[in-house]
């Protein structure tokens, strides 16, 4: 899970560390001199020096040290036994460049949309820029630190319990479920009436894929296995007609629960949309839930911006993240439509769909 988008992280923080490492102590007294304007002769072996002279030495290596690789450090109040040392560290303009160049190109590897990238970047910049790592401190920590913190920054929606919403909405609650085709849409549907049925919440399907023979087929025969009632015309039907029976007879069977499948649709065909608004003015569901597939990458990204601009989407469920190797998807969708991610599928029975929380993704890039 997430290969590729874990190596990149674990080579940046390890380049991150090395820049941080390589960078030499700096005093805390202030600012450190750009340049040498003089530079001391070798000085004899220190064991052959007085304590003093010793001393003086030191005072002099430290007038004539370059400033390439320094910033302004403040001075600190160092109490006795307070474990700091008196030399900070920190990462220098041109190694902060570099840093994030290499962030940007592996994100983008990773299939990371764009302004997710830049939102990274920003908060990593901010937080590295910012901060003093004292010496002997471990900089592999401190970079980990920083880099779970810009990823959590744009993981974080507002987030929706959805057990919680389902318990305490009116009823009957209606479902809407939106995406393309093959992104595992019926099957979501399917582990979501199983779940509900665990925790003693009826529902209905309402198979409203009607241009496709096929989906029809396959809801009927999740719904045979789980227990639950589906609603179904032949194909070709309004599917529209279809989804306001299924909520009628939620209301006449007090049934808690209206599940609606659709037709997986191209986002780019303004027509198959249109037929979208129907269903949803028809049924008017309390919830839009888009589904789509890790493996896409940035194509997922932009079906749900689409989606959200035409019907509105109230959540998303990722499918086949087990098998995501890039993990830009899951990066990408929460920040692009300011959407949460309610669950995430991480294999192929019904047990497998999980809550889904941004620090269970930020444990998994970094495990």
């Amino acid at each position: 899970m997430f290969k590729n988008l874990k190596e990149k992280l674990r080579g940046l923080k390890k380049k991150a560390s090395e820049e941080v490492d390589s960078t030499e102590q700096v005093p805390e007294t202030g600012k450190v001199p750009k340049e040498s304007k003089a530079v001391e002769p070798r000085a004899p072996s220190k064991a052959k020096l007085s304590r003093k002279e010793r001393v003086r030495q030191k005072k002099r290596e430290l007038k004539g040290l370059r400033g390439s690789d320094f910033v302004q450090v403040e001075k600190r109040d160092v109490s006795e036994g307070s474990g700091e040392g008196l030399f900070s560290k920190k990462i220098s303009d041109k190694k902060m460049e570099e840093i994030l160049w290499d962030l940007e190109m592996g994100l983008l590897e990773s299939d990371v949309a764009m302004p997710v990238i830049e939102e990274i970047k920003d908060h990593l910049q901010k937080e590295l820029g910012d901060a003093k790592l004292n010496w002997g401190a471990d900089p592999g920590a401190f970079i980990e630190k920083a880099l779970r913190n810009a990823i959590i920054n744009v993981l974080i929606t507002e987030q929706v319990d959805f057990d919680e919403f389902v318990k305490n909405h009116d009823r009957p609650l209606v479902l809407m479920f939106v995406g393309v085709n093959g992104t595992g849409k019926t099957t979501a549907i399917a582990r979501i009436a199983y779940r509900l049925k665990k925790m003693g919440i009826s529902s209905v399907m309402a198979a409203c894929d009607t241009f496709r023979a096929g989906a029809i087929e396959q809801l009927e025969r999740h719904s045979k296995r789980i227990g639950v009632r589906i609603i179904k015309q032949s194909a070709g039907s309004d599917p529209a007609a279809i989804a306001f029976d299924a909520v009628e007879h939620a209301k006449a069977r007090h049934k808690d629960v209206v599940l609606i499948d659709t037709a997986g649709r191209m986002h780019s065909n303004a027509n198959l949309m249109d037929e979208m608004k129907k269903i949803k003015r028809v049924s008017k569901p309390h919830m839009i839930i888009f589904v789509g597939d890790s493996l896409a990458g940035n194509d997922t990204t932009e079906q749900a911006v689409k989606f959200n601009e035409t019907v509105g989407i109230d959540a998303a469920i990722l499918t086949k993240i087990d098998a995501d190797a890039k993990g830009g998807a899951a990066l990408s969708i929460a920040h692009s439509v300011g959407k949460p991610i309610i669950f995430v599928g991480i294999g192929q029975k019904y047990l497998d769909l999980i809550p889904f929380n941004a620090e269970w993704m930020v444990n998994r890039l970094f495990e």
